[in-house]
């Protein structure tokens, strides 16, 4: 995903791991709404969100929904979620397609906008032995269509994030 995104000059893309953002299980006093963050991890995160105008999650679906960790790090934060386009890439036996309408529900309360395209790979047919990724040339056309919408509403959005 990273790989084909970054190969665009319309628009800058970053990788963010969660990895290398150690967010403990939510650890505040107050909701995310209220935008006082007290710990430097939570301030961290915050600035590292703030600066980007759109994103594209890439997720697993555990129990017929997102991973706890990003949903974890979604909670953390509010403000700085608002008025950003969101597209969704997920994976697993049905594609990932429960975890995918999960973060759309979540992106509804947090003011984001999801776009209608999404890239739903399957364990069976775009992984080999469940483990080497190998997807189908329909996925990077999916994929193409995905980024141009999230570029298009990124930019549409500008200004009510200004």
């Amino acid at each position: 995903m990273h790989e084909t995104a970054s190969a665009r000059t319309d628009a800058t893309f970053e990788l963010i791991d969660l990895v290398d953002y150690p967010l403990p299980h939510l650890d505040k006093q107050l909701p995310a709404a209220m935008g006082q963050y007290q710990h430097a991890h939570t301030q961290a995160w915050a600035a590292t969100i703030a600066r980007f105008d759109g994103f594209i999650f890439v997720t697993p679906e555990y129990n017929h929904s997102t991973s706890g960790v990003l949903k974890n790090a979604i909670d953390y934060l509010h403000a700085e979620w608002n008025n950003k386009a969101l597209g969704i890439v997920s994976y697993g036996a049905v594609g990932g397609a429960r975890a995918a309408e999960h973060l759309r529900l979540i992106a509804g309360e947090l003011r984001m906008a999801d776009v209608r395209s999404q890239v739903a790979l399957s364990l069976f047919t775009d992984f080999k032995n469940f483990r080497e990724f190998i997807p189908g040339e329909h996925q990077v056309t999916s994929l193409t269509t995905l980024i141009d919408e999230v570029v298009a509403w990124s930019t549409a959005l500008a200004p009510l994030r200004a």
